[in-house]
């Protein structure tokens, strides 16, 4: 027994700890002893804190490890660990440091400090110059408030910790404030500080002088939130026809040509209503959250025209003003001219700034102010000394800004931009349909009567508003061709001739013994419906749908009509107005439903790829032909570094030279039989050298 040296306690720490989780009364005395070695230590450290002490840091993870067996000892603890830490956090040893915060951590997941206490220390650790660290105690932060709120929100523990952070983004220490803003960030996306005070404390740090938490601010308001994108693709298309409704609609007649193109007309609108009743999901939900957002993005524009940062910053301060005056539908009129100076095809990331412009236009901005940044874009894109890319970018950006601030074009303007329909280049001809195809939906009477295409029932109702008016509308558009009263109702009071009908029709099937035709008019019901309702005047048709809307609930097949018929109105030629003109397929991806964003795409949007020049053409040959090498020919020899033989030789001289030598003379000399002895051989020769 003499020679187990492991039970001796007092210097065998893992043991004791072991013991002391096992039976903590026990061990009292031996825990005690170790205490009192903790606190002679520490007096010894407080003289010399710089200075390294592994004995030091041994006893204060034991003591954390055993803390919650004897909580009445071990109440100061805490205590005099978080004090050692915030007076001696500079000057300490880097491992001391470690092992100190690690026993805290220790503490805390054992519940025995005030989180609130503790995080507030730990963020002022983040000082140090000490990367991993830092990395530690923010990964502790994170996962800590998320384990306060995991339960229910703790507001009294988020109101303290988030009153801190508002101080720490403003540290003096650039390190701090960059780790105090990516924890914030970090518990937004995590849905636990997802509140406004979270992001009004975050649009704080778009003043900040520090260029990296200036950046990782504007990064959080203009990145997308990856928990957000889900398609709800599903939800929108059971309330909508179907293809198969309109296929059966239009199969029953006659198969003509003009019947044909109406239907595929009918599925392209079918399409587009689609794209359209999609429910808008806010993927940059934390710019709704801003308390004041007129006053935030005045600062920002006012630090935008001072600021001295580099352009990729400058570009990323112009797209968060942007999303918040397209979003909010602000009053920032410097921003235009701002903006304008910017808009020339030779400026670097110009297709950006055009969707900036484009973003920032909204139907509440005065017309004159947007007037003077698309006669900007035309001048300077829409002329013919420039590209057809050049060309086609400005008429997108035209088409788009326009598409969210109709009373901005002039119709001088639309009539020059309208007769690049017969331009040369396709993608500057397709901008410019896809322009017209806009106007026709937005306001006909703008264009030539040559340009209008063939009007139809929606498109003689259409017409842009005037400046802040609003077209709130008392009754549900459309509801004129459904009856006053449901369907149930008269069910109701046609139940007994529905049972006389019965009993007559099972009278007969027994004396006949055959199947009774049932003829399904709906379709016919519809036409019928869809012809009254054009025959009457438009009061009426308002009159209608209002009763129907007021006097009962709708259900889902009544909706459903409803916007079979609105697919019909869109469909449908005026009436007194014949189908002349050919139908000309425009594309319409710019129907795509406009959001509260654009994407680039529909700025740089081209229909026609630009021919690669030569040396890309090269490139991509090259790139292809890299993994190539089972199609190379295999060399036979045994020593790489031997000469060639006489052969190999032969095969690279000049024909003249071998012309005349006996192998050659020979050759041409030799009968059929010789050729088919010597074609054997080589072949024979060639299947051995496979085979090896």
């Amino acid at each position: 027994m003499s020679g187990r040296q492991g039970n001796k306690l007092p210097s065998n720490l893992p043991q004791l700890q072991n013991l002391i989780k096992r039976d903590p009364t026990s061990y009292t005395e031996e825990f005690l002893q170790q205490y009192h070695h903790y606190q002679s230590h520490v007096e010894i450290f407080s003289f010399q804190p710089d200075k390294p002490s592994k004995e030091l840091a041994e006893l204060v993870m034991f003591l954390a490890q055993v803390a919650h067996c004897y909580p009445e000892h071990m109440a100061s603890f805490p205590q005099q660990l978080k004090e050692l830490l915030s007076y001696h956090h500079t000057v300490l040893d880097v491992d001391l440091r470690m092992t100190f915060c690690k026993a805290l951590i220790l503490l805390r997941n054992k519940n025995l400090i005030n989180p609130t206490s503790l995080l507030e220390l730990f963020f002022q650790l983040l000082r140090c110059h000490d990367k991993l660290l830092r990395k530690t105690l923010y990964t502790h932060i994170v996962s800590d408030i998320k384990n306060v709120n995991a339960k229910h929100k703790n507001n009294k523990v988020n109101t303290t910790l988030q009153n801190f952070m508002y101080t720490m983004l403003r540290d003096s220490n650039p390190t701090a404030a960059k780790i105090s803003l990516d924890v914030m960030i970090e518990l937004y996306r995590r849905n636990i500080w997802n509140d406004a005070k979270t992001v009004n404390v975050i649009t704080t740090a778009c003043f900040s002088k520090v260029t990296k938490v200036l950046v990782a601010a504007l990064k959080f308001f203009l990145g997308k939130d990856e928990d957000e994108k889900q398609d709800s693709d599903s939800e929108s298309e059971d309330d909508l026809p179907t293809a198969r409704d309109l296929m059966m609609r239009y199969a029953t007649n006659k198969k003509t040509t003009k019947r044909k193109k109406k239907l595929e007309k009918a599925m392209k609108v079918l399409k587009k209503q689609k794209k359209k009743s999609k429910p808008e999901v806010f993927n940059f939900s934390a710019i709704h959250l801003i308390h004041d957002p007129q006053d935030f993005a005045e600062k920002l524009l006012k630090q935008l025209e001072s600021s001295k940062e580099r352009f990729e910053v400058k570009m990323m301060l112009m797209d968060l003003i942007s999303r918040l005056v397209g979003i909010h539908e602000l009053f920032l009129f410097n921003f235009y001219p701002f903006v304008q100076r910017f808009l020339q095809p030779h400026q670097r990331e110009v297709t950006k700034i055009l969707l900036f412009a484009a973003q920032a236009s909204h139907q509440l901005v005065p017309p004159e102010v947007i007037q003077s940044v698309l006669m900007t874009i035309a001048n300077n894109f829409v002329t013919d000394k420039n590209s057809g890319e050049v060309m086609t970018v400005g008429i997108n950006a035209i088409k788009e800004i326009t598409a969210r601030c109709p009373l901005a074009m002039t119709e001088d303007l639309l009539q020059d931009l309208v007769q690049y329909k017969t331009h040369k280049n396709k993608n500057v001809m397709m901008s410019a349909r896809c322009l017209i195809h806009l106007f026709r939906s937005l306001n006909p009477e703008m264009l030539q009567k040559k340009f209008r295409g063939k009007p139809t029932e929606a498109s003689l109702e259409a017409r842009i508003h005037e400046y802040g008016e609003l077209d709130a509308k008392d009754y549900i558009p459309g509801a004129e061709v459904l009856d006053v009263e449901s369907q149930k109702e008269k069910q109701g009071t046609q139940e007994e001739d529905g049972w006389e009908s019965a009993s007559l029709s099972e009278e007969e099937d027994n004396e006949d013994g055959e199947w009774i035709d049932v003829h399904h008019s709906s379709d016919e019901e519809q036409k019928e419906v869809a012809e009254k309702v054009k025959s009457m005047p438009i009061d009426e048709r308002k009159a209608k749908a209002a009763a129907v809307s007021t006097s009962r609930l709708l259900t889902q097949e009544e909706f459903h009509k409803i916007r079979l018929a609105q697919l019909s109105r869109e469909v449908n030629s005026a009436p007194g107005k014949a189908a002349k003109r050919k139908y000309i397929d425009v594309d319409e991806e710019e129907e795509e439903g406009r959001g509260e964003l654009l994407s680039l795409r529909d700025i740089e949007h081209l229909h026609k790829k630009p021919k690669s020049d030569k040396e890309t053409r090269l490139a991509t040959a090259k790139a292809g032909k890299t993994d190539r090498k089972e199609f190379v020919k295999k060399k036979t020899k045994i020593n790489p570094f031997a000469s060639s033989s006489n052969k190999e030789k032969q095969k690279h001289k000049n024909f003249m030279m071998m012309r005349y030598s006996h192998s050659v003379r020979t050759k041409t000399k030799r009968s059929f039989r010789e050729k088919q002895l010597a074609l054997r051989d080589a072949l024979l020769k060639k299947r051995k050298r496979l085979l090896k």
